[in-house]
């Protein structure tokens, strides 16, 4: 199934976070050529997945999702996803020892170099404050603060296109001799249209995502009647949502039925965000109304996104809060007879000083890399996922 038949799907629905690009038909010529190539992802593979999510979802596995906040062009190189693919098997290895069960690994990998913001302009710190279009992943334009380096350009996308299958090469690699539970798969959010549409193919399953084994919606394009929603409906890989402070009970329910509908174990994952200061109140309600009206769900917590700080030259986020919903969304789910299946976390396996400890006075970035939000270092993902396992 290519483009033209998903966007059936698609029409008169609202897609929200799309950039203002300049030349329409450029984009519709983009998309004809994605159109025209071999899917990343095969759909035995996205079934392989399905199956380990499946026991994740029942409590007989754990899931570790992570990688950077926006993949990098220049990063598509085999030594550095060979290192970003070990350290994401190590943190499933701290999983599979501290629990005794089988862990999952999702990489935010081969496919992430798109990014939702929170205002499609920003403006320049320093010098003249000038305004321009804010950065919004390698997908789109560039971090450099620009005019020509910030417009949208849509033949960027066929780039992305060819950086995620160099990636993926390399992670395929990774995986001689290794069981199936044991490798790691990719994920990205499905966020650019032009993008995922094309990559939308019929297989012997059904209709599939290959752009990604797994894909999320974001809390920002997270609508049931919008178009990321119908895009996840049309597919039958395991999807996540990411779901804020601004979802309601109702909101996770009726997004449970309409992803999940056939409740297939494994199929939908709730990525939950609420932030250390408002997890106690608002995730309890989500739970026990997903629990007693929604479809089964895989509950997976993102104790990143809640948690940023700005300061007046870095983006930073504090350990001490990131634990705190962690300890927070396994207590709920607890409460609540719901399996606390694992942590969503922005990481990389080099020794940056991007999050920091509330105990450093002032912070200290020694070494920022992050051209987005700030990832976790080695040390500290152990430490996130040593954590998480004491919860247990």
């Amino acid at each position: 199934m290519h483009a033209t038949t998903t966007l059936a799907a698609l029409t008169g629905r609202t897609a929200a976070q799309q950039p203002y690009w300049p030349d329409p038909d450029a984009v519709d010529t983009v998309e004809r050529e994605l159109a025209g190539l071999p899917v990343l992802t095969p759909e035995d593979e996205v079934v392989d997945l399905m199956n380990g999510m499946a026991l994740v979802a029942r409590g007989a596995a754990l899931l570790v999702q992570g990688g950077d906040c926006a993949e990098r062009f220049h990063e598509a190189v085999p030594d550095l996803v060979r290192r970003k693919v070990d350290n994401l098997q190590g943190l499933a290895a701290i999983m599979r020892a501290g629990s005794g069960l089988p862990a999952v690994a999702l990489g935010r990998i081969a496919g992430q170099y798109g990014k939702p913001r929170s205002s499609p302009f920003e403006t320049e710190e320093s010098g003249a404050g000038r305004k321009m279009p804010s950065y919004c992943g390698d997908a789109v334009n560039e971090p450099e603060f620009e005019p020509a380096a910030r417009t949208p350009e849509p033949r960027r996308l066929l780039t992305a296109y060819t950086c995620s299958q160099i990636v993926l090469d390399e992670i395929r690699r990774s995986w001689s001799g290794r069981p199936v539970l044991e490798r790691v798969y990719t994920s990205h959010e499905l966020l650019l249209l032009p993008y995922e549409r094309p990559l939308v193919r019929e297989g012997a399953h059904g209709t599939y995502s290959g752009s990604a084994h797994f894909g999320w919606i974001g809390e920002r394009t997270r609508r049931e009647d919008g178009a990321h929603v119908a895009l996840a409906q049309a597919v039958h890989n395991p999807v996540g949502v990411k779901l804020g402070p601004t979802v309601s009970p109702e909101d996770a329910v009726a997004l449970s039925r309409s992803l999940n509908p056939e409740g297939v174990p494994g199929r939908l994952t709730f990525i939950v965000r609420f932030g250390a200061k408002e997890v106690d109140e608002l995730l309890p309600p989500v739970v026990r109304a997903v629990a007693r009206h929604g479809a089964p769900v895989v509950w997976l917590c993102d104790p990143m996104h809640g948690n940023g700080l700005k300061l007046a030259r870095h983006k930073t986020r504090l350990i001490e809060p990131m634990r705190a919903e962690t300890a927070a969304f396994v207590r709920t789910l607890r409460e609540h007879g719901q399996w606390p299946a694992g942590l969503h976390l922005e990481l990389t396996p080099d020794p940056v000083t991007e999050c920091v400890s509330e105990l450093d006075r002032p912070p200290r970035f020694t070494d920022y890399r992050s051209t987005c939000d700030p990832r976790l270092n080695p040390e500290q993902s152990a430490d996130m996922v040593t954590h998480f396992l004491s919860l247990l």
